[in-house]
């Protein structure tokens, strides 16, 4: 399979199952694009004689046969038989999700969490629960010798002392299986201060910070329950933990809705205006800011113009458009990246086990709890066996081995069935994929040019 499209005056060929990135000139794209199979070329170049000479037509067939002859060009598919009808008996986890509060201070109003409670009572996990989930994530992360915990709400910071005793508790408890936990904590910011900045430093890998971006964007949907706007009061926060994290990561992370989908406008404002360099806004799912047809269409422009211009430079990182062309993960993970239901795992405050954090709540993906461990293998196995082999759309398209199937929560709250995949979340990536290898092809002939200067 191939896929070929131009932008930013680039005529680009990804050769869908390789992976490969290929630049063409344009009576190779065109023969190319008269030619979907390989067995089509020699078809597809005797029709375009009226327009190109018997010279340049040679030289272009000339040139994609190698590429084929290389496998780098309508290269073999995978063999879906390896991926699919599975059958799990043990999990083996590497990362777990804590909600260490259903509650929040904040009251966004595109939230997903039902202002944190997540649909059911405001609760904040206890130390032991924390310490139950620690031991079956230890227990149960068989060879593997880095295991990930995130804190997650809510605000999760209103937990704050027991997630200290949980990050304590981990790093003494690793010991005993000769691994090490690696932490990530997600916060809008509000109740940050000194003591807190100085322990998450030390202790979290990751730091996620929550802000839309520009002041009028941020405090028309991120509001107290007063529905006073929270700009002011996290922005000092949020530069200071970030500024001190000595190489450590963070990434501040927005969402965009109808009200911005000039959201590039809002990346500059977190670069340029506050400093912060690594940045990632999402477009809203679900609910009443759930985008029409229309909007998304201008959202689809507004990444084309920005990755245009976000491919000249190379002093901050907005995550959409980060694609590696030349370490790309295994094929199990381009197959079925995020893991949720199989080897990733949230924890509900009171210690039950779901499958990723958005379906914590839905009493029918509730796999088992911190206690007794995995209780509901088939719906294990339903999640294992969901792949771009087995999701509905997946196996016809080209940007399947970048978004390996897309996000199961979001095929289920649209769909109903994690196997029918949300439609409009499929346009946003097919997008941000052909803006991400334009990128990286266009930084790389920037880079073959000054090596031959």
């Amino acid at each position: 399979m191939i896929h070929i499209y131009t932008l930013n005056s680039l005529n680009i060929c990804l050769d869908v199952n390789s992976g490969t990135i290929h630049l063409l000139d344009e009576v190779t794209k065109d023969i190319l694009l008269k030619a979907p199979e390989k067995e089509m070329i020699e078809n597809a170049a005797s029709m375009l004689s009226d327009k190109y000479s018997n010279l340049e037509l040679k030289e272009a067939l000339s040139e994609i046969k190698s590429l084929i002859d290389e496998k780098s060009l309508y290269s073999p598919d995978f063999d879906r038989a390896m991926f699919t009808g599975k059958t799990i008996k043990k999990v083996v986890v590497k990362a777990m999700c804590l909600h260490m509060a259903h509650d929040c201070n904040l009251r966004c109003k595109y939230c997903f969490a039902e202002k944190g409670s997540y649909g059911g009572k405001k609760s904040l996990m206890s130390f032991d629960v924390a310490k139950q989930a620690i031991d079956f994530l230890l227990a149960n992360s068989g060879s593997k010798k880095n295991v990930e915990v995130d804190f997650f709400g809510g605000e999760p910071l209103l937990n704050y002392d027991v997630i200290k005793q949980t990050v304590e508790y981990a790093k003494e408890k690793q010991k005993e299986y000769g691994k090490t936990v690696h932490f990530t904590v997600t916060t809008n910011g509000t109740i940050l201060n000194e003591e807190m900045e100085k322990f998450l430093n030390e202790n979290m890998d990751n730091i996620v910070l929550s802000l839309d971006g520009r002041k009028e964007i941020n405090d028309a949907v991120r509001v107290y329950p007063s529905g006073k706007g929270s700009y002011d009061q996290i922005i000092d926060n949020i530069k200071t933990i970030a500024n001190n994290r000595n190489g450590k990561s963070y990434f501040v992370r927005g969402t965009y809705t109808r009200d911005n989908l000039d959201f590039s406008k809002d990346v500059r404002h977190i670069y340029e205006e506050l400093g912060l360099k690594e940045i990632s806004i999402e477009p809203v799912t679900g609910g009443a800011f759930t985008l029409t047809d229309e909007e998304i269409n201008v959202a689809l422009k507004e990444y084309e113009q920005f990755a245009c211009e976000y491919a000249l430079q190379d002093d901050y990182r907005f995550y959409h458009f980060n694609i590696s062309l030349y370490h790309s993960p295994c094929i199990y993970k381009r197959i079925a990246a995020c893991g949720a239901g199989v080897d990733y795992f949230a924890v509900s405050p009171d210690g039950d086990l779901f499958a990723c954090h958005q379906f914590v709540g839905e009493k029918q993906f509730k796999m088992g709890d911190v206690f007794n461990g995995i209780t509901d293998y088939q719906r294990v196995n339903q999640f294992h066996n969901s792949n771009v082999f087995t999701k509905k759309g997946c196996q016809d398209c080209f940007a399947k081995y970048f978004c390996s199937g897309g996000c199961h929560a979001n095929a289920y709250y649209t769909n109903n069935d994690i196997l029918i995949p949300d439609e409009n979340a499929c346009k946003m990536q097919k997008k941000r994929i052909e803006c991400a290898l334009m990128i990286e092809t266009l930084r790389a002939l920037k880079r073959s040019e000054n090596e031959e200067q």
